[in-house]
């Protein structure tokens, strides 16, 4: 008999590492998945910016046409309402609703005062948007003042927002 160790026998080898290259399917989903959860978040993002930035334009003209308005009719009463409701609505678009829509009195001049400098409506001209409802007459001075302090509080915000 022969003696194993003569036996013509080749020695073990191992089969080549696997490569990166080309990927396996579910590499391929993968990458997929990621490429598009990217591009609809970048979509949302400046999607939601614009309609940021096309609240805070269609604000900008609905108080123009409050105080047109107010100019041809005088009726303070009104602007009061209509900058109250431009101001809340505003504030429920570009706020979260949660923060803002159940806020009343004191809490909601507040609010509307960490978005400006000072406390314009807290203990300001501003507090008339409380106080209008039990009013019996308004002065000039105070709708001047209740124009010139939501204006003031849309391009507050608008800048906070980097719109």
């Amino acid at each position: 008999m022969n003696d194993p160790l003569d036996l013509p026998l080749r020695d073990i080898h191992l089969p080549e590492s696997v490569g990166i290259w080309p990927l396996a399917y579910g590499w391929w989903i993968l990458l997929f998945i990621l490429v598009a959860v990217i591009v609809a978040g970048i979509f949302l993002y400046f999607r939601n910016r614009r309609n940021r930035f096309s609240a805070i334009t269609l604000a900008r003209k609905e108080l123009e046409e409050i105080q047109e308005k107010f100019s041809r009719d005088n009726n303070p009463e009104q602007l009061v309402r209509e900058v109250s409701i431009l101001i809340r609505r505003l504030a429920i678009s570009l706020f979260p609703r949660t923060d803002v829509a159940h806020l009343t009195g004191d809490s909601w001049l507040a609010f509307l005062d960490q978005q400006v400098e000072g406390e314009p409506f807290s203990s300001g001209d501003g507090r008339i948007l409380v106080d209008a409802p039990y009013r019996k007459e308004f002065v000039s001075e105070d709708i001047e003042s209740i124009v010139r302090n939501c204006s003031q509080w849309i391009d507050a915000v608008a800048r906070r927002q980097k719109l």
